[in-house]
């Protein structure tokens, strides 16, 4: 199957063309939205959506991710390979979800060769339509991407600074992913249970709980997210909204242990 990861919207008809487009390279392809709502332009947030459907994916399924705002520029555009395929343009996008699949090769889409596959003009302005979607609709077919690319260096490809970063007991951590509840997702994976989470510079210090029920409605919470990463909440609120934060922000965030002398900061 194929997943779709757009910036796109609904309104227009850029997400049907994409998808005739590339149905008319391989009728036989399985195409699965995911959505077509990540915030314009936002590589982190794309990048974050994308990850969490490949942990999810079968091996040998191939995502299209177009969240391009430098499409037509020298940015290049890139099939990766290993346990699944991405097919992205290379700013980033690619960052969290090439974490899961066991990346080996990667290659640069020719649009010259491109274009022998799908005999129309490559428009300057919509390559998920030109590019993107016909390169992922004859992975999905079998066609090598030696037919229509050249192998790049994976040690080449664009990453985005998504790592979390200490400063002494505390955590530099950035917004990666605000969802529609207004739940405020942060890049901080595999830490140890904390009693609590602060906020030092909004002067707040927040239970970690399991779920958002756990709290009063409109009270804020900490909780393993359903995705792996810390969470910032609030019950029937939102936490977005409630903190002023939004996804590309950095947040300090002290993790407060329990230990058997009392709270231990860490």
């Amino acid at each position: 199957m194929i997943t779709l990861t757009t910036d796109f919207g609904l309104k227009g008809p850029y997400v049907g063309e994409m998808k005739v487009a590339m149905l008319r390279v391989n009728p036989e392809a399985k195409l699965v939205d995911v959505t077509h709502a990540v915030t314009r332009h936002s590589i982190i947030e794309g990048s974050f959506v994308m990850e969490q459907v490949v942990k999810y994916s079968p091996p040998g399924t191939v995502h299209v991710g177009v969240i391009d705002p430098g499409v037509g520029t020298e940015r290049r555009a890139v099939v990766i390979e290993g346990d699944q395929w991405l097919v992205v343009p290379d700013n980033g996008l690619a960052t969290l979800p090439m974490k899961h699949i066991n990346p080996r090769r990667a290659w640069e889409i020719d649009l010259k060769r491109i274009k022998r596959f799908t005999g129309w003009r490559i428009s300057s302005t919509f390559h998920g339509r030109d590019v993107f979607g016909p390169a992922g609709a004859l992975i999905e077919k079998g066609v090598s991407p030696e037919e229509f690319a050249e192998e790049i260096p994976l040690t080449s490809l664009v990453k985005l600074d998504l790592e979390p970063r200490r400063e002494g007991d505390l955590w530099l951590l950035g917004v990666i992913y605000v969802d529609d509840f207004g739940n405020v997702i942060l890049n901080l994976e595999n830490y140890e249970r904390p009693k609590a989470v602060e906020l030092p510079d909004l002067g707040l210090r927040i239970p970690y709980l399991d779920t958002y029920g756990q709290v009063k409605p409109g009270e804020l919470l900490a909780l393993p997210g359903s995705h792996d990463y810390l969470e910032i909440a609030v019950n029937q609120g939102s936490a977005s909204e409630r903190l002023g934060l939004k996804v590309g922000d950095e947040v300090r965030v002290r993790l407060v242990q329990k230990s058997e002398g009392g709270e231990t900061d860490g």
